[in-house]
């Protein structure tokens, strides 16, 4: 080598190729350990470089060397990354002999460069004899684990007399030493060994491929690198040669100590022969003769007898082979006994050696066992399930054999239902470790469903092994798929979360079109679902985002789900995408319907947490209601009924009064004129709430003829009971002014009105809010201050229906008819006509006509709305009883107006005998102080007549007397004057 300009950087390049190449070989142990040390000799090399030193000749010898073993280095790296992993492992000890002799050449060449020669720093000196002594130190061994097989190889190439299942067992290890799990790919692996044999020979190295044929050979012993039908054809040809009786064993096999054949015969010295355990019992028991010639022991030592031992095991083998040969007439013979029996000596023989597996596969028994799984037996099936399972262990001809059999995988997934679940479970666990039959498996009817099932067994090793094989089957994203529909999500959430696009939106769109119960919604918010929906919705594309609030929408309908989302923020995202002109309409219908579930959840109370506010800001509520404007009419319906929701949350004031203070009124009033159904009926509701927060002013502003109308028209023809009742309640909550009313009127407001209150009783789902409503709108027509509208409700039968309703439906609606009672009430006594005196002769007295009791005169129903005539006074005053003190101070009104001068004796005469001043008195002890006033100047009045004083003034002196003490001012001082007209209190009291 010529040392110039060159040299050095191709060497470093030479260096980087060879590092990066040795990256691909299997086995990295020996290649890793040199490619550290030489990626530490290049900065060394660029330091060199820059010195531009081109004249010394110890310094061209080290990189000649240097150079000649970086290129065997690569030889090695090429020859091992080209070949099999079966070569590579054969070829292991080898090869890290070389590699440790191209560490110590390496070695040499650094250490041949006089750096203290040269004008290189002080810490590269360091460096490389730090790197020297590292590389020094470095062990190029095989690892132990791989000694063990690589000497178990030797030894049987040598010693020629390797058995057949430990043949087996060797190819096994070699496969797991190069990572490989499954016999079909470790008969591709061997015959790319093969084919290596042929390359050595074109390469002319006849040692290695002399010693590659031996390995072949020995391996092949074991049958684990031939195809299942080369074993068949093998096995059937020696089946058939050796008959079908099975042999006695020779004298020679049996023990002369024990008479039983012997398993490991040895040779003393006096050469005869024995079982091992059986004549070190005899000698440790005293005695140093031989049992049969009696000659001295000399020595403890045995000689295996390995001749002896091969000729009995090839007895044991033959006869065993006969006797599962044998075993079929009895397997097929219908007599369950005699199956169970037979399954048992199968099972039994199958858990003894590998071999004995073998010939039962080889025998054709699995269809048969399969057969079995269809058994009304349970103990056939139980015995079947258990011999298929050790059958297919680790063995993928067999796992293919039962995948062949006829509904063997459906016999199976049927077991997963029984009392031998665990069996079956534990068998398609070991199916599904074979790729074409986890395919199979999951697509079984009912496997999944099943699968599920046992994942949460109170047996730990069958739930165990069901969550294993659903993990198993979780590489199909239908069987994912499957296994959510019953209610099986782990692996659909890792792929929401972490899959490739394609498949977060096939995830999600399963969440979305999933119908789920509240209990696993609420568990795939624990499991961090929201986060991955949230994510999609926010990076997705159009696709994904529609998809993925689709989801969020069907979790969102169950109160704390929304209550997180609220907290988490996901109202601004949906609004934004609900906001956003580029969003697609079917996009916004998805975005606003789950804001109409959040909304809802904010109606719910949550225990032991603080109240969730569905908007941070005014600025939201402004945007969501503005979006009603120009949307269709699925997102109309939803921001509609989401206000409906917040009316009814704790933060209702607030929205409610941001609306009102908003045009939102004038936008509800021109959506109550649409003929979409559902959007007008919405509408509707919310404007009937916001007239329940709203101002006067700000709803009269609004306010025109044509609403009055359009509100009447739903009145008569709509078919919704909840529609017809909010459309009254907007009614009832309008200023009462005889332009509404006339509006009403023209409408036929009125009757319509009134033909809902009598159909109202009827049953319905909105009964009672809409008698309520009614009766609320009916009040403007029974204002005394417009008697003709009292006529002409009058007329239309209302006073008896008010009567009816004192007696039947809520507190509400019996409060608003004594309140309408009471409005007609206080017209009656301009309406009753007096009773005419009668003209007679002087002799005779004219007898009187009956009048009224209370108006003295003549009164009915519908003339002069007379509460006694009307049978009103007696349901009035059971009213006086009951807990709701709004009610019971309508009825009071409504009876107090039989007292109006100058009706007070008549009145209170009435009054006496239904019973009611009793009742009064004991409204003096309800804590209403408004209502205590009315009974206090009621009692004041009516006890200015003597006989009433007499007769209640002891019951009324005690509540009274606590008035005195415990009332305000104004309470007490109303007492006190009636203890005075008592005469228990002076008139001069400081009460007064």
């Amino acid at each position: 080598m010529v040392l110039d300009a060159e040299t050095i950087p191709n060497v470093i390049e030479a260096l980087v190729e060879v590092i990066h190449a040795a990256k691909d070989v299997f086995f990295k142990d020996s290649f890793s350990k040199l490619s550290a040390s030489l990626l530490g000799i290049i900065p060394i090399l660029e330091e060199l470089n820059k010195k531009n030193v081109y004249d010394s000749q110890v310094l061209n010898n080290a990189l000649e060397i240097l150079d000649r073993e970086v290129k065997e280095f690569k030889k090695v790296v090429l020859e091992c990354s080209k070949r099999s992993k079966v070569y590579q492992f054969v070829k292991y000890r080898f090869v890290s002999k070389r590699i440790e002799d191209i560490n110590k050449e390496i070695i040499h060449a650094l250490s041949l460069i006089s750096l203290a020669s040269l004008d290189v720093s002080a810490s590269i000196r360091e460096n490389v004899n730090q790197l020297c002594d590292s590389m020094r130190a470095a062990e190029f061994k095989t690892a132990t684990a791989y000694e063990d097989i690589l000497d178990k190889i030797d030894s049987g190439i040598q010693e020629r007399n390797i058995d057949r299942a430990n043949a087996y067992k060797l190819a096994l290890m070699i496969g797991q030493a190069v990572g490989i799990s499954t016999q079909t790919a470790l008969k591709q692996e061997f015959e790319g060994f093969k084919t290596e044999i042929e390359d050595a020979k074109l390469r002319k190295d006849q040692a290695e491929a002399i010693q590659m044929e031996q390995i072949i050979a020995l391996l092949e012993r074991g049958d684990a690198t031939s195809s299942f039908e080369e074993k068949e054809k093998k096995y059937i040809s020696k089946r058939n040669s050796l008959g079908t009786q099975p042999l006695e064993p020779l004298q020679s096999f049996y023990c002369p100590i024990t008479r039983e054949v012997m398993e490991d015969p040895v040779e003393t010295s006096s050469g005869q022969t024995f079982e091992r355990k059986a004549i070190e019992e005899w000698l440790a028991s005293g005695s140093n003769l031989c049992p049969m010639t009696n000659i001295v022991l000399e020595t403890p030592l045995f000689r295996p007898n390995k001749t002896l031992r091969q000729s009995i095991e090839e007895w044991k083998d033959r006869n065993t082979m006969i006797s599962i040969a044998s075993m079929r007439p009895k397997l097929l013979s219908g007599d369950v006994e005699e199956i169970i029996h037979c399954l048992e000596e199968l099972q039994d023989l199958c858990e003894q050696r590998d071999i004995h597996r073998e010939w039962v596969i080889l025998e054709n028994y699995i269809p048969v066992l399969v057969s079995f799984l269809r058994a009304e037996n349970r103990d056939i099936r139980t015995c079947a399930l258990v011999i298929l399972h050790i059958l297919s262990k680790n063995n993928d001809d067999t796992k293919e054999i039962i995948a062949k059999s006829d509904d063997a995988l459906e016999s199976i997934v049927r077991s997963l239902g029984r009392r031998d679940g665990k069996l079956a479970v534990a068998l398609l666990l070991e199916l599904s470790k074979n790729d074409s039959l986890r395919q199979s498996i999951g697509k079984v009817k009912g496997c999944i469903i099943y699968l599920v099932t046992m994942s949460n067994s109170t047996d730990s090793q069958s739930a165990r092994d069901a969550r294993d094989l659903l993990q198993n089957l979780s590489f199909s994203d239908e069987n994912v798929i499957q296994m959510a529909k019953t209610n099986y999500f782990e692996h659909l959430l890792e792929r929401l979360s972490s899959g490739p696009a394609d498949v977060q939106l096939k995830m999600a769109r399963t969440l979305a079109e999933m119908d789920i119960t509240d209990h696993y919604k609420s568990s795939l918010f624990e499991q961090g679902v929201l986060h991955s929906l949230l994510q999609l919705m926010k990076e997705g594309d159009d696709q994904m985002k529609e998809v993925a609030v689709k989801a969020l929408r069907n979790l969102s309908d169950l109160p704390q789900n929304g209550w997180h989302m609220i907290r988490q923020g996901s109202v601004s995202t949906l609004l934004s995408l609900l906001y956003h002109p580029s969003s697609s309409t079917s996009l916004r219908e998805q975005a606003a319907a789950t804001i109409m579930h959040l909304a809802i959840s904010t109606t719910v109370e949550n225990t032991g947490e603080s109240p969730v506010s569905l908007f941070e800001s005014d600025d939201e509520i402004n945007t969501f209601f503005s979006c009603i404007i120009l949307a269709v009419p699925e997102v109309q319906e939803s921001i509609l009924r989401s206000f409906q929701a917040i009316c009814q949350s704790p933060s209702a004031s607030n929205v409610m009064k941001k609306l009102n203070q908003s045009t939102s009124i004038q936008v509800l009033v021109q959506l109550c004129e649409l003929d979409d159904h559902n959007v007008r009926v919405n509408a509707v509701k919310l404007l009937y709430c916001l007239t329940e927060y709203g101002t006067e002013d700000n709803i009269m502003e609004h306010l025109s003829q044509n609403l009055t109308e359009t509100l009447t028209r739903i009145i008569m023809t709509s078919i919704d009971s909840e529609e017809i009742a909010s459309a009254m309640g907007i009614i009832s909550n309008l200023t009462v002014s005889p332009q509404i009313s006339e509006w009403l009127l023209e409408a036929e407001g009125l009757s319509k009105i009134l033909d809902h209150l009598c159909d109202g009783r009827k049953n319905g789902q909105y009964k009672n809010q809409l008698i309520e409503n009614a009766l609320a709108a009916i009040c403007r027509f029974t204002a005394p201050e417009n008697l003709q509208l009292q006529k002409m409700a009058a007329e239309k039968g209302i006073i008896p229906v008010l009567v009816e309703l004192l007696e039947q439906g809520t507190s509400l609606t019996k409060r608003r008819a004594a309140t309408s009672l009471a409005q007609f009430s206080k017209s009656t006594p301009a309406l009753t006509k007096p009773i005419p005196r009668r003209h007679a002769l002087w002799c005779f007295s004219a007898q009187a006509e009956a009048g009224c009791p209370v108006h003295a005169g003549f009164c009915t129903v519908e003339s002069s709305f007379c509460l006694v005539e009307a049978g009103a006074v007696a349901s009035l005053v059971r009213l006086l009883g009951v807990q709701d003190t709004g009610l019971c101070e309508a009825s009071l009104d409504a009876l107090l107006t039989l007292i109006q001068d100058p009706r007070l004796k008549s009145g209170s005469k009435v009054l006496d005998e239904a019973r009611a001043i009793p009742c009064m008195i004991k409204l003096l002890n309800v804590p209403s102080p408004p209502l205590q006033e009315k009974v206090l100047s009621c009692l004041e009045r009516m006890f200015t007549l003597q006989e009433l004083r007499q007769k209640y003034g002891g019951s009324s002196q005690m509540p009274l007397v606590e008035l005195t003490q415990r009332g305000h001012n104004t309470i007490k001082s109303s007492a006190a004057r009636i203890l005075a007209q008592l005469n228990v209190l002076h008139e001069q009291s400081s009460y007064f």
